[in-house]
């Protein structure tokens, strides 16, 4: 792609092909990583962007079509899926509606519902025991149906605060399955105590 060919003043300032340092993250507190790190050379923008699963001309969508194994609660609206991958962390889960939205179509009472449902979710992690914090994020690249991720941070683990939290749940030792269990059936029976049921490994 040439520059003329990079649709905005920002992609055609950038240094693609090249690594750009990382030392204005060196040294910070929340990262985890120290020595010689580098930075993947910049790729070149890839236009018109892939579809996403979900969407026209991309893969099916996996949280429509795919097994549901790792549901651990639903109810009428929402569903909470935990256990996707192996983690470092007491659990990671997502929230997303049982219909295929995205954010910008979601029904007016599903977004009237989002906000209570990220509290609800929040506070019911945080009854895992050796939680501190529950951290919350939306990445929409992977898949067109609507999801938030929850991460939660152990307690009294302050080098684990901040955005690298998730990185941290893929290098840490992973949780045995049965503590997995555990606390994905704590969480699941928090959020039935409001609406919903328990599914998959928290039903048991």
């Amino acid at each position: 792609m040439t520059s003329a060919e990079r649709p905005t003043a920002y992609h055609q300032r950038l240094p693609y092909g090249e690594r750009v340092s990382p030392a204005p993250l060196l040294g910070g507190p929340f990262f985890a990583f120290d020595g010689d790190v580098q930075v993947v050379p910049l790729a070149e923008p890839v236009l018109p962007e892939p579809p996403r699963a979900g969407e026209e001309g991309g893969a099916p969508c996996i949280a429509c079509t795919g097994p549901g194994s790792a549901v651990i609660w639903r109810d009428d609206h929402w569903q909470l899926k935990a256990g996707i991958e192996p983690s470092g962390l007491p659990i990671v889960a997502l929230l997303e509606p049982r219909e295929h939205y995205r954010l910008d179509n979601l029904s007016p009472e599903l977004l009237a519902g989002l906000g209570p449902m990220i509290q609800r979710v929040a506070g019911a992690i945080r009854r895992i025991d050796g939680v501190g914090r529950t951290h919350f994020s939306r990445f929409g690249d992977g898949s067109e149906h609507f999801h938030v991720w929850f991460f939660a941070r152990p307690v009294g683990m302050m080098q684990l605060r901040g955005p690298l939290l998730s990185v941290w749940g893929d290098i840490l030792p992973h949780v045995p399955d049965e503590e997995f269990r555990a606390n994905a059936r704590t969480v699941a029976t928090a959020l039935a105590e409001v609406s919903g049921q328990p599914l998959g490994v928290a039903a048991g």
